[in-house]
């Protein structure tokens, strides 16, 4: 029977990394055909200086995720000498890699360089409460650096009713909640975009658009054509392939507003698999394996697959 790796144990050193310089932004070759999983878990040791929300902007992670990968350390002070894990190891999401695929239960954006065999991805700040992100399938219309910001008649009652009433228009700058950069959607009032706040990147904290830390947005500015195809999904549970073995990767559920979501899991993961046909039909699974993955939520793959010979646990998923 599998079981699951200590998260530490399953982790590389970030020493030898480090060595060279800093820590590039997360690109990856795309993985062989019939393979899903890219990048590797990694491991850091905390200055005393650091919280979650600097390591997150160093290594192109989100909040939400940091926290999921290292339950039961204080993501505001971990303390000198704490080994922080990186979920730095990815189940590419379902369906065609191509242009930029967006997985709102993930907080993360996918962007495939057409005609390139890579694969880069950025941690992103979502709609919170009442401001939920859309599921869709769109494009880029058009790309704006340095935008000036015109608040919508909603935002601007919201802020007036909170006593901080805004602008008619919010100039470019250092103010601006745009950030330095934005790529308008097919998808009206909906962008990509930088922010003027470090705080919030992987978390649910927009009014329905996607905010990236502003290295990420302008590094994306200049590879990013108009027309580019974005897929917005919403899929907590991914399944992958990698080395001849089974991962799945899980996170917390949304439902249609952007909010945490109680689901029927045992359905919600076995719908996930059956959008699998190359494994919905061969899979031998452990399902108490499964349990464990989808109770921690950690956002990291694990084996799931049981291999050849091996006793498969025969009682009934119950994951409520």
């Amino acid at each position: 029977m599998l079981s699951r790796i200590p998260a530490v144990a399953r982790c590389l050193s970030l020493a030898a990394l480090c060595a060279a310089g800093p820590v590039a932004a997360l690109e990856f070759p795309l993985p062989p055909p019939g393979e899903d999983i890219v990048g590797q878990v990694q491991t850091v040791t905390a200055k005393y200086e650091d919280t979650f929300a600097d390591l997150g902007t160093r290594y192109d992670l989100g909040y939400l995720e940091m926290i999921a990968a290292n339950p039961g350390v204080d993501a505001w002070l971990p303390g000198a000498g704490t080994q922080i894990v990186l979920p730095t190891r990815f189940v590419l999401p379902p369906g065609p890699r191509e242009g930029i695929v967006i997985n709102l239960a993930e907080y993360r954006l996918y962007y495939y360089p057409k005609g390139l065999n890579v694969v880069h991805t950025y941690p992103l700040g979502i709609g919170r409460e009442g401001w939920g992100s859309p599921l869709a399938l769109t494009k880029v219309t058009a790309k704006t650096p340095n935008p000036t910001w015109t608040p919508p008649a909603s935002i601007k009652a919201e802020h007036a009713a909170d006593n901080d009433p805004l602008p008619s228009v919010v100039p470019a700058g250092p103010d601006n909640p745009l950030g330095p950069f934005k790529f308008s959607l097919g998808l009206p009032g909906y962008l990509i975009h930088g922010s003027n706040k470090k705080f919030g990147i992987g978390m649910r904290t927009s009014h329905g658009c996607f905010r990236m830390y502003n290295n990420n947005v302008l590094e994306m500015a200049g590879m990013v054509p108009i027309g580019t195809p974005v897929r917005i999904l919403n899929e907590p549970y991914k399944f992958g392939i990698s080395g001849g073995k089974v991962y799945l990767e899980a996170h917390t559920p949304l439902d249609d507003k952007g909010n945490p979501s109680v689901v029927d899991k045992h359905t919600a993961v076995i719908n996930a698999l059956l959008k699998r046909e190359d494994l919905a039909n061969n899979l031998r699974m452990n399902w108490d394996v499964v349990r464990d993955v989808v109770a921690a939520e950690d956002g990291m793959p694990v084996e799931i697959a049981v291999p050849s010979g091996s006793v498969v646990s025969s009682e009934p998923l119950n994951m409520q």
